[in-house]
């Protein structure tokens, strides 16, 4: 096998990944990913210590330890094309020979977990709850482009959701790829479950208007009602559908929890969402190094 070709593989004058200017030994095999890269310091203040940082634009890293145990949180920005840097990065530092150009021989698997925050599309959750995603199902097509894709894919509840939301055919394909269950079971299993959709935008993908009208301003409430095999659609978000399906395609485990800072049925906020957002913050570090 040839080795993989240099601009498919961009890799910086230090040899590490072009974005997120990492190498192997930067990172720990389990890895929360938030949106903010503000919110990185405020879940690595809780490490015993930090052994490894650094930032490129909105892509910021910090490794260290707590309890005993070595962990990375690195911020993705926004949105699943940012995903798709991110987790195809993180892989081919654990994954590729990154002097030869060659995949390992060796699988590494990562832990991968977001920590984000979402709107509710059901009206009994209220603003302050945590829900982990069972399902990440995606609005923007990401997953077509994958040879893979469609492996990893529930295609029932994708066709089920096209057709009960009468998904217009010039819209991205929908695609829907589970949560890892042994994550769900470590941190999750108590919590709010339900699938989470994520958009290819804030406002429009998400029914938000304002001096531009929406295409389809039924849809918000089409979703609302949606089921599948007794399976709702909990959250609006922008990253977890990406997540979970490369983290399948590539075998990592994945898993999604998000603190809900305003519910879009009842149109009610969280007045201290940044308070809800350290619990969280707090709860999924103490279940991580039990």
């Amino acid at each position: 096998m040839a080795p993989i070709a240099g601009s498919e593989l961009i890799l910086n004058p230090d040899g590490s990944v072009y974005h997120l200017h990492l190498k192997p030994e930067n990172i720990a095999d389990t890895i929360i990913v938030v949106g903010d890269p503000g919110r990185v310091k405020e879940i690595s203040k809780y490490f015993d210590s930090i052994e490894f940082s650094v930032q490129n634009r909105e892509l910021n890293t910090h490794t260290g330890t707590i309890g005993g145990k070595r962990l990375t949180v690195l911020s993705t920005g926004m949105g699943t094309d940012n995903l798709d840097i991110v987790i195809n990065e993180l892989d081919a530092v654990v994954n590729i020979d990154l002097a030869a150009r060659e995949p390992k021989e060796l699988h590494t698997r990562l832990n991968i977990i977001r920590l984000g925050t979402a709107g509710a599309l059901q009206s009994d959750i209220e603003p302050g709850t945590f829900v982990a995603s069972s399902y990440g199902m995606g609005m923007d097509g990401l997953l077509y482009f994958y040879e893979k894709g469609k492996s990893v894919m529930n295609a029932a509840m994708a066709e089920a959701f096209v057709n009960h939301v009468q998904w217009d055919k010039n819209l991205p394909g929908i695609y829907a790829v589970p949560c890892s269950d042994m994550l769900m079971e470590k941190l999750g299993k108590d919590l709010v479950h339900g699938i989470t959709l994520t958009a290819p935008g804030f406002y429009g993908p998400q029914g938000r208007e304002l001096r531009l009208k929406l295409a389809f301003p039924e849809l918000n409430h089409l979703i609302e009602s949606f089921s599948f095999e007794g399976k709702r659609i909990a959250n609006f978000e922008m990253e977890t559908s990406a997540l979970y399906g490369l983290g399948k395609m590539l075998g990592h485990d994945t898993l999604t929890i998000c603190s809900i800072v305003a519910n879009r049925v009842n149109q009610t906020y969280a007045k201290d969402y940044h308070s809800d957002i350290e619990r969280m913050v707090k709860m999924v570090l103490t279940r991580l190094t039990a």
